[in-house]
Parts: structure tokens; C-alpha cells; sequence
């Protein structure tokens, strides 16, 4: 496991989550590897074990070279992002006019939350979902709404609309909180889903917000559909990034994108949010979605494989768990209801097993008994996680 290749440039084709070693990784100063002490193998934030693709790389490294570290300007992030929506999605729906730099893709759904809502206003989001959802709603005086997703962990639209038509009533401005693909169980929403989705907004006059953060990672034969290219999302509004596909969440930086319906609301943000991103994040971004598209591919049949092989594993050695590969996503949202280890197993996996998962509990209703494991690492990696994992029921 400690044995992988130490060259950080990632040719063409092969897998950029074999190319760093545990020594390598356990160097790095982030959150994913500084949290926890070094004897912990860290399967829980969404950082990925993977060396910058090549032309990201080049991109900071000649920015640096320039001494080009001043202050954002221009529309390069969000013409390259209109690029490979083109390419990846088939839609040439995102107009650059209609586009806004924010600092990161919360910090944006934070200013969106602000332009079509007022304090008190409930937000709606389908639990379990992405924990900062409930901190940056409620830190914003905002009231988090709660329709869970269905057994089959896609949108419930009998409790969808039973609570858009509650949280309607009065003189609330209701917003839905779409997540797509979905945080953490990997479910990539279907057009006819989101197309739904946004008919039932309209009806019952709920504004749409959608993190669409994990957009570019999906598995092989999903695909991913913009939420504002469906019909009826024209006043829909959209959070997109290149941070979780390339693992830039330390480079800050995110577009906000308007429907043609909402270009006066994305018109009303503050100028100082522009101020937020950074210039080299945006460069580092741009460079992704223009040039990193082989690198991404590569990354793509890595997640492919790894989830196969946490199937297999899982049945092998801890088959009470309950896991369906994801459609999207790099993570794995694991049932372990069934192993007696309480409603939050990820502490026995810690403390037992010394490896570190996301609990499921800070995700919300439905998260009870629930670990969210993250996938982009070695094979050698997850296959130590399960094996540390069985230990602890063993």
C-alpha cells in the first residue's frame, strides 16, 4: 500500500488515485490529514488522494511565475465552464451574461439564499443531505425544512409537495435546496425528475437553488442534467464548481448561474462578493474545465472501479452493511444499522478500527446508522479501510 508511484504528473489514461503513496499523503497540512493522528486512515471529508492534473498544475505554477496573484477579473471561469457544459452535458443553456464569481459554492448558495429569501423564510432540502446545508441556512436565519428522500434514496415527490405546499402558506418565500447530484448518497437526478421538480416549484411558488458542485462526477453510463436546462427552471438559480472534480477546495472560487427568469435577481448581488474568489483559484478552475478533461476521465474509471471493489469487499467482509454503488459522486453513503454498533458507528470505527468515516447523523433525518465513506483513494487504501472496518465487528 505504501509502494505507489511517487511522480506527481498523471499521463493520459492512467488512474490518478494510485499515484501517491500514504507517505506521500500523510505530508499534506489539510483538514482530511491533519485532523485525526497519523495511525487513522482518513476515508471521511471529501478531499481525493490525487496529485493535481498536469495543466492545472502548469497553470498555478506559471500565474506564480508572474507574480499574477492579484485581484479576479474577467469571464475565463465561467466561458470554460460554458465550454464543458457543452461537451459533458450537451447543453448550451449557461450564458456567461447570466453567470456571478463567488467565493466557493456555500458562500454562493449563501448570497443566492439572500437575493430570493428573507430571514425566517423556510428553506426546504430532502435529508439525509450535505451537513452545512442545516449550518449556513440556520446561520443565516433562515429555517430548515426537512422532506426526506424516499427508501430508494431518490426525491419523494408525494412529501416534496405535501411540504412545498405547507412551506407556500403565509407570507413565506420558500426555497428549495436541490442537491446534484445528491450529498451523500450519489443519486444523479434523472431530467424527467428535475423537470418535475421544477413544475412543482412553479406551482407552489418555491424558488430553486442547486448545488451543483459534484456535477462532472458521475459514474460511467449516468448522466449528469443541469438543473436549468430543464423546462420550467428558467427562474432556477445554480451553484457549479471544478473543486470537487479536481480537487481544488483549497483554491477558492465558484460561479453562480442564473435561468433567463433569474438574471435580475443574480444582477442584485453585491459587487464586494466578487472581491471573495481567488485569482489563482479561478485560474486553477479554468484550466480544469478547458484542459482537464483527459485527467477527469481518468479519474472517472478509477471511482468506477473503486466502487465495484467496495461491493465486493463489503460482501466479503462486512455483508450486514448495506451499499449500492452510487450514480454520482465520489463518496459511499454505507447502511450499518444492522452491525449493534449504535447510531453513530463511525465512533467505533474510529476508535476500534482507526479509521475515520463521515457520521451519518449530522446529515439529518435518515442519517442515524449511517457512515459516508469517501471512495477517491488507492484501491490498496479502501481495501484497508474495509479490512480495519470488519475488525471492528469481528
Amino acid at each position: 500500500m505504501e509502494n505507489v508511484s511517487r511522480d506527481p504528473v498523471v499521463p493520459h489514461g492512467s488512474n490518478p488515485l494510485r499515484r501517491l503513496s500514504l507517505e506521500q499523503l500523510r505530508r499534506r497540512t489539510s483538514m482530511k490529514w491533519r485532523t485525526y493522528p497519523p495511525d487513522v486512515l482518513p476515508l471521511w471529508v471529501a478531499e481525493m488522494d490525487v496529485p493535481l492534473a498536469e495543466p492545472v498544475a502548469d497553470a498555478i505554477t506559471e500565474a506564480v511565475a508572474l507574480g499574477d496573484t492579484g485581484y479576479p477579473a474577467g469571464t475565463a471561469y465561467a466561458e470554460a465552464l460554458a465550454e464543458f457544459a457543452h461537451k459533458r452535458w450537451d447543453w448550451d443553456g449557461l450564458a456567461v451574461a447570466r453567470t456571478a464569481i463567488v467565493p466557493d459554492v456555500m458562500l454562493g448558495v449563501v448570497e443566492m439564499l439572500k437575493l430570493v429569501s428573507a430571514p425566517g423564510d423556510p428553506v426546504i432540502v430532502n435529508c439525509p443531505v450535505y451537513p452545512p446545508f442545516y449550518q449556513f441556512v440556520g446561520n443565516l436565519d433562515r429555517r430548515v425544512v426537512e422532506a426526506p428522500l424516499g427508501p430508494d434514496l431518490r426525491i419523494d415527490f408525494t412529501v416534496l409537495e405535501d411540504v412545498f405546499r405547507r412551506a407556500a402558506q403565509g407570507p413565506n418565500r420558500p426555497v428549495y435546496l436541490l442537491c446534484s447530484p445528491h450529498n451523500p448518497t450519489g443519486t444523479v437526478h434523472t431530467a424527467a425528475e428535475l423537470a418535475r421538480v421544477a413544475h412543482l416549484a412553479r406551482e407552489h411558488g418555491v424558488r430553486v437553488v442547486a448545488d451543483e458542485i459534484h456535477a462532472p462526477v458521475v459514474a460511467a453510463g449516468t448522466a449528469f442534467v443541469p438543473f436549468l436546462s430543464v423546462p420550467g427552471a428558467e427562474n432556477g438559480l445554480s451553484l457549479m464548481s471544478a473543486s470537487k472534480a479536481w480537487n481544488l477546495a483549497g483554491l477558492k472560487a465558484a460561479l453562480a448561474v442564473a435561468g433567463p427568469e433569474a438574471a435580475d435577481d443574480l444582477a442584485r448581488i453585491p459587487e464586494e462578493v466578487s472581491h471573495g474568489p481567488s485569482h489563482v483559484g479561478i485560474i486553477a478552475h479554468t484550466a480544469a474545465l478547458r484542459d482537464g478533461g483527459h485527467w477527469l476521465d481518468a479519474l472517472l474509471r478509477g471511482l468506477d472501479d473503486n466502487r465495484q471493489l467496495l461491493a465486493a469487499l463489503l460482501a466479503e467482509h462486512l455483508p450486514a452493511i448495506g451499499y449500492a454503488p452510487a450514480q454520482g459522486t465520489f463518496l459511499a453513503w454505507l447502511d450499518c444499522r444492522e452491525l449493534g454498533l449504535g447510531g453513530d458507528p463511525a465512533q467505533a470505527f474510529l476508535h476500534r478500527g482507526r479509521v475515520a468515516l463521515s457520521s451519518g447523523k449530522p446529515f439529518g433525518t435518515g442519517g442515524e446508522g449511517f457512515v459516508r465513506l469517501n471512495l477517491a483513494a488507492s484501491p490498496e487504501v479502501v481495501t484497508e479501510a474495509v479490512r480495519r472496518m470488519a475488525s471492528t465487528v469481528g
